[in-house]
């Protein structure tokens, strides 16, 4: 099987590429287009900043070839938010394949930076925290309320395409799917035996 791991200048592929080859699934790290047109599974993960990440895939003609991929894609963390139609981090207009607004987290009831909800609550969320209601073949083994790893500031605001839930201060999609497009805000790569359950999932769509 071909499976292709989108390169970009947006961080944590290599991690991505290593849980991988953890399981015995050997991967690609390419932004050649033709490469990932032709993969029979596409892992499009990021870290870093939204506008930054757009600009480049845009200059790359990236943006057009994500959007146009028919086999199974999985968006991780900033890849999941650039699947979206507008992110809130410096106001940036997405890929659009999923008609939802990415948020930051944020208090109308408290003006003080680093709070989430009025409750405390650190921003980013790094760190364990458990997903539920879930919906799909992506968690097939994987059990309501299992913990998972994630890093963010930034959330997919929930909808009919969530396929998974979280809470931080409120409530929001850890996971979406829309045709052949399935996105994750945490980090299956760094989510001990439930990502790697995640992850062997998605090669078996």
């Amino acid at each position: 099987m071909n499976i292709v791991i989108i390169k970009y200048n947006a961080g944590n592929i290599r991690s991505v590429l290593y849980s991988l080859e953890r399981i015995g699934i050997e991967a690609t790290v390419t932004d050649n287009i033709e490469e990932i047109q032709q993969a029979d599974k596409v892992i499009f993960p990021g870290v870093g900043e939204a506008s930054t990440a757009m600009n480049y895939l845009r200059a790359h003609q990236l943006d057009k070839v994500i959007r146009d991929l028919n086999q199974p894609v999985l968006g991780i963390c900033l890849g999941m938010q650039l699947l979206c139609k507008h992110s809130e981090e410096n106001d940036a207009a997405c890929l659009g394949i999923f008609d939802l607004q990415v948020k930051k987290f944020s208090s109308p009831r408290s003006p003080l930076r680093g709070d989430a909800g009025g409750l405390g609550l650190k921003i980013p969320q790094i760190g364990w925290n458990d997903i539920y209601d879930l919906k799909s073949p992506l968690f097939n083994n994987v059990e309501e309320h299992t913990y998972v790893y994630f890093v963010h500031s930034y959330y997919v605001e929930k909808s009919d395409a969530a396929i998974a839930i979280a809470d931080y201060g409120l409530s929001y999609s850890a996971a979406i799917h829309k045709d052949n497009f399935y996105a994750v805000q945490f980090h299956p790569e760094k989510s001990a035996t439930a990502g790697e359950s995640i992850i062997k999932n998605f090669i078996q769509l």
